[in-house]
């Protein structure tokens, strides 16, 4: 038996959830229909055995009449009942004659002989000569007199066995309809559920697609009422941002695995570089004194530049790491007065390229990092005499509106092809590939730009057609000095300035 329970217990632990709430409902219902019926039951025994002591009462009134003109009983009230009169007044009772008894009076005249001792009528239930339970009810007819009635059971019985027959039937066929369909409705309210767990066996899989990872929305009678709804839209945030997140992590890991080798491509090339320096140097040191200058020069070359490549990688990562000491000292700074110094360098270095400055009289003052954004502008303006013929005027434009400042560099060189210009700002990217790295430099320059631009708040973009392009950095004003500036520059209120 303990064998079987432990089985029963086992495969209940086993079985589905809906299975297991539609048994558990059930098996609620069978103890409330227990009760129930147990009450019931009770209730309606007693109610007819109270019916019946109450006839019985109505039917001694007259036979107590008749016992104290007679003496006796002489005939029975109701067909199967027993009538007996006793005589008390002695040591034990003496059942008076004629009288209608069974063939074993015993219970009948054990009844009389307690009557004897008591002041109330006494009501018992016994059996009779081996046949069904009789109610016997014993009253005084006058001192010394009982009279004994004892009315057959059976009815009461019988109708308590078709009661309890009709009760455990339509019990039986409301637990059984309650189990089926309550399990039918346990099924449609946990299918949410079921999405889920085969939603995760997706996942599980590594099927993130929209099909498999996301619960179908259903309609108000298949939702699984407002807490199951709650859940699924819960669930399909948290698969939203697992994707993002799996997205993101996967293009970063893309990003960085072609980072990891375009940096090595590059690192290479200065360093076989400054072996192969190294070792002419060496043997120049022992066969040609007199070209030891020279490739020591080259070798000090290609370690500076392999210093600015390290340097720029060291930069775009701390940018992209989001460092809590962000790489950038800001200061209240005239936007103006920087864009000037980075024309005044320009001009120096490249003597024969024209360059036309447009600024606004009146300073624009902004929170910037004078050095990085000094970096971006000289960057900018070196790209626009790289990448053009000699000869191309080079236009650099200062402007300012409500919220952000904005400088411009243009040129009327070649320009960049459409497929090139959305990929300018990637690492290691060069839009001539012929282009050697001596003057091409590493590709990192307007990475750069562009992360130290994004580090302020701002924005860099790229316009290009042959004949013209213009790359525009926006940086946001801060304070209302900047926008009085602002003001003065395309308000109308002030006047700017070209340098040429």
């Amino acid at each position: 038996m303990t064998r079987l329970v432990r089985r029963l217990w086992g495969a209940y632990r086993g079985s589905r959830l809906g299975t297991r709430l539609a048994l558990g409902l059930g098996a609620l219902s069978l103890l409330a229909f227990a009760v129930v019926g147990t009450a019931l039951t009770t209730y309606m025994r007693e109610y007819l055995e109270a019916r019946l002591v109450d006839q019985m009462k109505l039917a001694q009134v007259v036979q107590t009449k008749d016992a104290a003109e007679h003496g006796t009983v002489r005939r029975r009230p109701y067909y199967g009942w027993y009538t007996a009169v006793y005589d008390v007044s002695g040591s034990s009772a003496d059942l008076r004659r004629p009288a209608d008894v069974p063939a074993d009076p015993g219970a009948l005249t054990a009844l009389a002989e307690d009557m004897a001792h008591s002041d109330e009528d006494i009501t018992r239930t016994v059996r009779i000569g081996g046949r069904g339970p009789y109610l016997l009810r014993a009253c005084a007819v006058e001192p010394g007199v009982v009279l004994v009635s004892a009315a057959p059971l059976g009815d009461v019985d019988s109708t308590m066995d078709r009661l309890i027959a009709v009760q455990v039937v339509a019990f039986g066929l409301a637990l059984l309809a309650l189990v089926v369909f309550g399990r039918r409705m346990l099924r449609r309210g946990l299918e949410p559920l079921s999405d889920m767990a085969r939603t995760a066996h997706g996942i599980a899989s590594h099927d993130l697609t929209e099909s498999a990872a996301r619960l179908p929305l259903r309609d108000g009678g298949r939702d699984g009422g407002r807490e199951v709804a709650e859940l699924r839209t819960a669930f399909n945030a948290m698969l939203e941002h697992i994707d993002d997140s799996l997205a993101v992590r996967a293009e970063a890991e893309r990003r960085l695995r072609r980072f990891v080798a375009d940096a090595s491509h590059e690192l290479r090339t200065p360093l076989m570089s400054v072996r192969g320096y190294a070792d002419l140097f060496q043997y120049a040191a022992a066969n040609e004194p007199g070209e030891r200058e020279k490739h020591l020069a080259r070798l000090r070359g290609e370690a500076a530049r392999m210093g600015v490549l390290l340097d720029d990688l060291l930069l775009l990562a701390r940018l992209d790491a989001a460092e809590v000491e962000a790489p950038l000292r800001q200061a209240e700074t005239d936007l103006t007065d920087l864009v000037r110094q980075a024309a005044d360098a320009f001009r120096a270095s490249h003597p024969g390229r024209a360059l036309a400055v447009a600024a606004p009289a009146t300073p624009v003052r902004l929170r910037l990092d004078p050095q990085r954004v000094r970096q971006v502008l000289d960057n900018l303006l070196t790209n626009a005499a790289v990448h053009t013929p000699p000869g191309t005027e080079v236009r650099l434009r200062v402007s300012a509106g409500a919220d952000a400042a904005r400088v411009e560099v243009a040129d009327a060189g070649p320009g960049i092809p459409p497929a090139d210009q959305e990929r300018v700002f990637d690492r290691f990217y060069r839009v001539d590939k012929t282009r050697s790295r001596d003057r091409g430099g590493s590709g990192l320059g307007l990475a750069v730009a562009r992360s130290l631009i994004l580090a302020h708040g701002g924005t860099i973009t790229v316009d290009s057609s042959p004949g013209a392009t213009v790359f525009t950095v926006t940086l946001p004003l801060d304070g209302a000095e900047s926008t009085k500036g602002a003001e003065g520059a395309d308000g109308g209120g002030g006047s700017a300035s070209v340098d040429r």
